[in-house]
């Protein structure tokens, strides 16, 4: 028993031994670390920041019912030229409850306005009249007679006004009576963006108490813009006129010109960090075609230098907190420390304004390969 105890010892420590001096035998004959170089280079250097946000349309207007009622027609759809005065939808209006006596009054309340305003603007006429001969007789100044002639053109103003509201009080109530339906047309030429009722949807007047219900959005698809937000560390290094390069997500082959025409003057808190809403207007060639809503990055171009020396920057070494070096080789594979100031980087590449010449090999510190 003691017998094969030791020839298990003696054999373990032969076996240690030969795997001791086999790992120092390779460890002797490992090749050296051979330490890769790269020169300085002569390049064009752009220091950017990115701006995120969408493209819309420079002006889109709502298309909102002046009564209350159910959409009993829609002769328009999503993505459609429309031209101004072109027929939308036709609304039937809901019955008053009240009845016709409601009706009459407010039709009788808008016949006394209007006669009002018509007694007021004859008086106005007669007096601007007087005034005038005095005016010409230079018996008065041109300021005073301006103050009739005002005072006229706001008579004038009123009148009209009354007859507009005396009309459509008595079209809604023959509609009321009736049941005729109200036709809505389009303000503005454009592309329709989207009609968000449908038929048989009920939708509410638009009026001082009440946005109303949006029958369907109109825009101009040939003015564009680009809104979006940039960080409040680098907003002081916009100005206006400044030319932003486009990413569109949806567009990947080509990238979009704009101009920044906004900053502005206050920043708003996004996920614990302050923004300030950014605005550009875009240029488009003939045959470009975008879509409202498309997400986009906006690169700016902050800084930029021509035909300057520079270096990767991954080349750069620090040593504390402000002091930069890198290790210039002076003999094969022997190196010494440079130190070295820097100009502006655009992530990859970095100026170098003084500690280095353009002869020089710079080691790469991350990159090592066995010699042969």
């Amino acid at each position: 028993m003691r017998k094969s105890l030791w020839v298990i010892v003696i054999g373990l420590f032969i076996l240690v031994s030969f795997w001791l001096g086999s790992y120092f035998y390779r460890k002797s004959t490992t090749d050296p670390v051979v330490y890769k170089t790269e020169k300085p280079f002569i390049t064009n250097i752009a220091k950017k920041t990115v701006a995120t946000g969408s493209i819309i349309p420079r002006r889109e207007i709502l298309i909102k019912p002046q009564v209350s009622g159910v959409v009993e027609a829609i002769f328009v759809e999503p993505g459609q030229p429309i031209k101004a005065g072109q027929l939308i939808a036709q609304i039937k209006l809901v019955p008053n409850l009240n009845g016709l006596n409601n009706d009459q009054i407010g039709i009788n309340s808008a016949q006394t306005s209007l006669e009002s305003a018509r007694i007021n603007l004859r008086n106005a006429e007669i007096e601007l009249e007087r005034q005038k001969k005095l005016f010409e007789q230079q018996i008065i100044s041109q300021q005073d007679y301006n103050r009739f002639v005002l005072d006229y053109n706001v008579r004038k103003e009123n009148l009209q006004a009354s007859e507009r509201n005396l009309n459509l009080i008595v079209q809604g109530a023959l509609q009321r009576s009736g049941g005729v339906s109200n036709a809505i047309y389009s303000t503005v030429d454009g592309i329709i963006l989207d009609v968000p009722v449908k038929v048989g949807s009920s939708v509410i007047e638009r009026s001082n108490f009440n946005e109303g219900t949006t029958i369907a959005s109109i825009a101009d698809m040939n003015s564009l813009i680009f809104e979006g937000k940039i960080d409040e560390s680098e907003v002081g290094k916009l100005k206006e006129g400044m030319e932003l390069s486009l990413n569109v997500g949806a567009i990947d082959s080509k990238t979009f010109k704009a101009v920044l025409e906004y900053i502005s003057p206050k920043g708003v808190t996004e996920e614990g960090a302050i923004k300030f809403q950014i605005r550009a207007q875009l240029i488009l060639n003939a045959n470009d075609r975008l879509r409202a809503g498309y997400s986009a990055n906006a690169d700016i171009v902050l800084e930029k230098k021509n035909n300057v020396m520079a270096i990767k920057e991954n080349l750069l070494q620090f040593q504390g907190k402000d002091s930069i070096f890198v290790e210039v080789e002076t003999a094969s594979q022997k190196f010494e420390k440079r130190f070295v100031k820097t100009g502006i980087s655009d992530g990859i590449n970095i100026e170098i304004l003084s500690g280095i010449k353009k002869e020089d090999k710079i080691k790469i510190p991350q990159m090592q390969n066995k010699k042969g």
